[in-house]
């Protein structure tokens, strides 16, 4: 029997693929000696385009940006102190539509990016949330999708959002305590936010808990976050809390560094790093969060390895002398910054695309979709975007007499 060939060719996010279809012979399932050229020349066809899709997504100091944050909505059923302001709701015309935000996700998907996170202010109050979802699952090159809540409506979602495809939740809880976690919020949530947490795990998410850690508020729960994670298959995650919003909401004294955490937590055992993934970002802490030397974060009670990058957390193995086990993680935007390993873009709610949340430009992409922008022109932003992020955030360095510099803008707005 004879070998027949035949090329398609087909276009997706404007690359080019060509794909060989050959009837090979039925006495062998190997392809012919004649193929061998034409495969290879595919095979080379398509490491070429890999190359020029890393390129489109590498910024000026080496880093791949494959991880797009998108804002779904700045609405929110909770008023924390630190993020949600008590008015200034951006009117509805003004937020990016469902069919903009895939337009722009299917472009950034096209050029490499493979990685989004979905957020807030809640996404899961926005109407028709779940279908696009699933329209975001159908993305191909899309390989993962998380979410970001608070958990207030998780509970009666989990189950779609499980069948839909995601498996990765964040879940914001920043006290375990009722009248506190009222406090914070401003909503009366604590139980539906609590059952929702166990929804998840029970479910199978890969689940881990948002906590910003806040001096004089809630450092008296750190020791009981730590020991949640002890408790239930989650992996607790303290944040650094930052100087973002409203410049009321920040306040110096209320901040508490990474190493101030790592110290306080060390207390109930052994801080193991777990593995190595992405090289450790250089800088050492120490207990009150000052920079000295380089290499990961001193902590007494740990080890000396550094510990695996799960994004902007340094993740360790909490062992305690009994014997129990759980993961913790350490975000420390201030006092150790990430910067050199920094993966990612934000758009906003409002379609504003940002290189760092610490870093006040931003490029208007509503703008240029809702003027009959083409693919090839939004993709330039994107790229622009990109080839303009700073090698890092310069806040430390840009203290007023009050604090910290702010990042303008609201975090329910940018996406937490």
């Amino acid at each position: 029997m004879g070998t027949i060939f035949s090329w398609q060719k087909k276009t997706i996010q404007g690359i080019t693929f060509l794909r060989l279809y050959g009837l090979f012979s039925l006495k062998s399932q190997h392809p012919p000696l004649s193929a061998i050229p034409f495969i290879m020349a595919l095979s080379s066809s398509q490491d070429s385009q890999q190359q020029e899709r890393n390129e489109l997504i590498r910024d000026r100091f080496s880093r791949t940006i494959s991880y797009l944050r998108l804002s779904i909505t700045d609405r929110c059923n909770l008023r924390c102190l630190y993020c949600m302001p008590p008015s200034s709701i951006i009117q509805h015309a003004e937020l990016l539509s469902y069919e903009e935000m895939l337009r722009v996700v299917g472009i950034a998907v096209g050029m490499g990016m493979n990685k989004l996170r979905l957020t807030g202010g809640e996404p899961l109050v926005r109407r028709g949330i779940m279908d696009f979802i699933r329209n975001l699952t159908e993305i191909k090159g899309l390989d993962e999708i998380r979410l970001t809540t608070n958990g207030v409506l998780l509970n009666d979602k989990a189950a779609e959002l499980r069948r839909i495809g995601i498996r990765n939740l964040n879940i914001s809880l920043d006290s375990m305590q009722r009248d506190k976690f009222l406090k914070i919020t401003g909503g009366d949530f604590f139980d539906q936010v609590w059952q929702s947490i166990q929804t998840a795990c029970d479910l199978g998410f890969n689940v881990k808990i948002n906590v910003v850690a806040m001096k004089g508020i809630n450092d008296d729960e750190f020791i009981d976050f730590a020991k949640l994670a002890l408790q239930r298959p989650v992996q607790v995650r303290f944040i650094e809390f930052m100087p973002i919003g409203n410049k009321e909401n920040w306040d110096k004294s209320r901040f508490i560094s990474a190493g101030e955490l790592q110290t306080l937590i060390s207390t109930l055992g052994t801080l193991e790093p777990l593995g190595q993934g992405r090289p450790s970002v250089a800088g050492t802490l120490d207990g009150a969060g000052a920079t000295a030397g380089h290499g990961r974060p001193s902590v007494a009670g740990s080890t000396s390895s550094a510990p695996r990058l799960e994004g902007p957390a340094r993740v360790y193995r909490l062992t305690t002398p009994d014997g129990q086990t759980g993961k913790v993680g350490f975000i420390s935007p201030i006092s150790h910054h990430f910067c050199d390993q920094c993966n990612r873009l934000r758009l906003t709610s409002e379609g504003r695309l940002r290189a760092c949340l610490l870093h006040n430009h931003e490029t208007d992409l509503k703008a240029l979709l809702r003027q009959g922008g083409t693919d090839s022109e939004i993709q330039e932003a994107i790229r622009e975007t990109i080839l303009n992020k700073p090698k890092g955030h310069t806040m430390q360095n840009d203290q007023t007499a009050s604090g910290l510099t702010h990042c303008v803008g609201q975090m329910s707005q940018i996406g937490g």
